[in-house]
């Protein structure tokens, strides 16, 4: 493991030795929320400072959602662009939690990113986040002149949960000759495969430890659902025809199988991907970004085949 994640990872455990911890069941989600982002602010005080942010509003599937745009420091008036979806099991995570990762991919890929605040489980259960995802992406298209997107260069991107939505809005718009995606950025995604991968079944965290995963499957409320395989993206049945895709997962996470295996079926499919994995990083390091500087040089690899893809 990287020797600085691994030493937060040990400083965190020897903080909370000997204290008796709740389940997770009994802390209400908006506490849960609350940690996170502090926790998550934390850690990316080293994002870049020169890329101009504004929070707008785009169209979900009920109503307005917030979100925010990043500019790179002299970008033209207009410019490939990247709308993204956080990470947090559908329940936690928001615009702050992944601010410094966000500010990273626009910066080093030098591509406007609009980060899309959707709506969270329980309060809003499956398929809310996705329908906002999918609504948000096809406002992008709708109004790329108002945010300096370039129609022809759009790329959906997130991470864990987020990963999810992107893969499910790829699916989703494949067929839709006027929102074609260029790219789709999978970083850890889940896939919820139905049956238990190896690596799900051998890791209990770091971080994403079985207790979180179940926590987040039960607030999500998707199981039985008839859209089920907008999250169970091994229900998908016809993956020709996708926008390419980079699927990166780490080494010390339990959704490692699924991204690899997911990068296998694109693959077989006909569509163009590519799958590299951090043997030594955990779920999550895109918004460790201040931990360890291998944070920070992953982010740059993932940016460069991000504007290649864009360009």
């Amino acid at each position: 493991m990287d020797p600085h994640i691994k030493a937060m990872l040990e400083e965190q455990a020897a903080r909370t030795a000997g204290q008796q911890m709740p389940p997770l069941d009994m802390i209400p989600p908006e506490m849960i929320r609350a940690n996170y982002q502090t926790e998550r602010k934390a850690v990316n005080q080293g994002a870049p400072k020169d890329v101009a942010t504004k929070d707008i509003t785009v169209e979900g599937a009920a109503g307005p959602i917030p979100a925010r745009l990043y500019t790179p420091a002299g970008a033209p008036a207009v410019t490939p662009g990247l709308v993204y979806f956080h990470g947090g099991g559908f329940v936690i995570g928001d615009l702050e939690t992944h601010d410094g990762h966000c500010r990273r991919l626009a910066a080093f890929a030098g591509v406007r990113v609009l980060a899309v605040d959707y709506r969270l489980a329980p309060e809003h259960p499956f398929p809310a986040s996705h329908d906002d995802a999918l609504a948000a992406t096809k406002w992008v298209f709708d109004h790329a002149a108002e945010i300096g997107f370039d129609p022809a260069h759009v790329a959906v991107g997130g991470c864990s949960a987020g990963g999810n939505l992107a893969a499910s809005v790829s699916i989703d718009l494949k067929d839709d000759p006027k929102r074609r995606l260029a790219f789709q950025l999978l970083l850890y995604p889940g896939i919820w495969p139905d049956e238990e991968t190896q690596s799900r079944k051998d890791l209990d965290g770091p971080l994403l430890t079985k207790e979180v995963l179940a926590w987040f499957e039960k607030h999500l409320g998707a199981h039985g659902h008839p859209q089920i395989a907008r999250v169970a993206l091994d229900k998908a049945k016809d993956l020709a025809g996708l926008p390419p895709a980079l699927i990166v997962t780490a080494g010390y996470d339990p959704l490692k199988d699924e991204g690899r295996d997911y990068a296998r079926r694109l693959e077989a499919a006909g569509v163009k991907v590519s799958h590299v994995e951090y043997s030594n990083m955990v779920h999550d390091f895109y918004i460790l970004g201040d931990v360890s500087p291998a944070v920070v040089d992953a982010a740059k690899e993932t940016a460069a085949t991000l504007k290649a893809a864009l360009a």
